[in-house]
């Protein structure tokens, strides 16, 4: 039963950080008057006791790149009992991609109590390291081509 939990939401995971990214895409102009009220509604979301709204308010506020949520997704990252918010909390502030935040996401990986938390971490920080290095070196992409992102 651990195993298929663990399973699960590695997989999850996964699936949310080759997703592609709402913040980069042009947002409808509505979606553009309401951004605040989004924001707002998603930054209470994060305090609720209910795991699946929190764990969905915390993915959007990274998909939004969402710098007002950094704090409360570093406290969840922190100290929440729900090992699936902790995750997605660490995908999105790497997402946010401040330095705040990845560099408690590379602390994460390196110190929290959950060894999956911990693993899954250190991916996204890896990631986010190779992601930095191809931009930065884009003649390399080529050589790292039979890498599944």
């Amino acid at each position: 039963m651990k195993t298929l939990k663990v399973l699960s939401i590695v997989l999850f995971s996964f699936l949310l950080l080759s997703s592609t990214s709402i913040a980069s895409q042009e947002l409808d102009p509505v979606v553009k008057a309401k951004y605040k009220t989004i924001e707002a509604n998603l930054l209470v979301g994060l305090k609720s006791d209910n795991d699946g709204l929190r764990i969905s308010c915390a993915y959007y506020l990274g998909e939004m790149k969402s710098e007002k949520a950094v704090v409360d997704l570093l406290k969840i990252l922190r100290d929440d009992d729900c090992y699936a918010a902790r995750i997605i909390a660490a995908l999105s502030l790497i997402k946010i991609d401040n330095e705040q935040s990845v560099y408690m996401v590379k602390r994460t990986s390196l110190f929290n109590d959950f060894e999956g938390v911990r693993k899954m971490s250190e991916k996204f920080y890896l990631s986010h390291l190779l992601k930095k290095y191809l931009e930065q070196h884009p003649e390399k992409a080529a050589d790292l081509a039979y890498i599944n992102f």
